[in-house]
């Protein structure tokens, strides 16, 4: 099969996701307020998702290292996230507990979808080295900017309460046909039947906790970015638009990555970027928050603080885990990220009701550990090819 073909069919599935995951993100919260929840279980029904990609990802994701194959992952992933979103409605006249269920249960589906898509992206790129995974993630955030930005004049079209859910589920059947559509060969896992699990190396658990704690500096302005920025005066267009700038930075890295000198490309000088430019976005969110001029640049920054990332640790990733436990590594990689973003939210609400602003600055330590991380991570010895520490 062509490259193209076969990084067109990834970029479509990236797409489709993620298209999904911009519309759930902003307007999903909104549909719970049309149901006259109170705030508290609003905020409990948010929070269960990310609680349960904690708890289900990296087991869900093992199961590729025991002979699922990704798409069938994605495939049946997609079902019930499509199912799940078919009955919330319906299922919101029975109360908030039928909806705390089916919100669960629609994370467990939702919860190796993206990881099992960049799993297939890693391994198609090692196949293959016309392929990058860059060029290829790169139509995720493209799908998800359009979502952000056409969502709502599309959900103001359809009308009425049930629109989320039933566009949700729309997009989530779309997704389930892509997968079971697409015919790109995949790596089979190598693993001896009934042999141990193979270890993940100490240098990817530093990369991992690395990537985890620089995308964990995300959650003060993830949180209370907007409700800061509109309280100094930021109209909602403007609001919009330093989002916008955001998601525009990410895209160029991930469009211009491939060009980049080798030498940058590795793990640790990208997450070392990535969290050098957290420190700086976070002391700069702090002292000069307020202004649209200096946020611009500001948000500019989130091409590195996430881009640079996410980048840094996928090639860890695919580097670095043995074979027998790419699936485990991968789902292991999200869990973490959702685990310290947990606790780093939680933090960022506790400092931003008492001190405003300095919310932002308690996320730098985050950025410096990962690039500490980082650091303790070149030194660390390279694993054996049989993926050994």
């Amino acid at each position: 099969m062509p490259a193209s073909s076969g990084a067109l069919r990834l970029s479509l599935l990236y797409a489709v996701v993620f298209t999904e995951i911009g519309i759930a993100m902003p307007f999903l919260p909104v549909w719970l307020a049309t149901l006259d929840l109170d705030a508290g279980v609003i905020g409990l029904l948010l929070a269960l998702p990310i609680a349960t990609r904690i708890v289900a990802t990296a087991p869900l994701m093992g199961l590729i290292d025991r002979g699922l194959g990704a798409r069938r992952l994605i495939v049946a992933g997609s079902f019930g996230v499509a199912v799940t979103y078919g009955i919330m409605a319906p299922a919101s006249s029975l109360g908030w507990p039928a909806l705390a269920v089916l919100t669960v249960l629609n994370a467990v589906a939702a919860a190796p979808l993206v990881p099992s898509i960049d799993y297939l992206t890693l391994s198609a790129a090692r196949r293959d080295a016309r392929l990058t995974y860059s060029r290829i993630r790169m139509a995720g955030s493209i799908a998800f900017l359009a979502a952000n930005l056409a969502g709502g004049a599309l959900l103001a079209a359809l009308g009425g309460k049930l629109a989320v859910p039933i566009l949700l589920t729309g997009l989530a059947l779309i997704a389930c046909l892509t997968a079971s559509l697409d015919r790109t060969p995949a790596e089979a896992p190598r693993r001896a039947a009934g042999g141990p699990s193979p270890r993940l190396p100490r240098r990817l658990w530093l990369c991992i906790l690395a990537a985890a704690s620089i995308q964990a500096g995300h959650a003060a302005v993830y949180g209370f970015g907007s409700i800061y920025w509109t309280a100094h005066g930021l109209s909602a267009t403007e609001v919009g638009a330093l989002w916008a700038i955001g998601v525009l930075a990410e895209i160029v890295l991930f469009a211009l990555a491939p060009r980049l000198p080798a030498s940058w490309r590795g793990p640790v000088p990208l997450l070392a970027l990535g969290g050098a430019a957290g420190i700086l976005r976070a002391a700069g969110l702090f002292l000069v928050g307020d202004r649209i001029e200096t946020l611009v640049p500001l948000q500019m920054l989130h091409g590195l603080t996430f881009g640079a990332t996410q980048l840094g640790a996928m090639e860890a990733v695919s580097s670095l885990a043995p074979e027998g436990a790419r699936g485990r590594a991968q789902g292991t990689l999200s869990a973490v990220n959702a685990g310290i973003a947990v606790s780093a939210t939680l933090i960022s609400g506790l400092v931003y009701r008492e001190a405003g602003p300095l919310a932002f600055l308690a996320m730098a330590p985050l950025s410096g550990l990962g690039v500490a991380l980082a650091m303790a991570a070149a030194r660390a010895r390279i694993p054996a090819r049989n993926g050994q520490p």
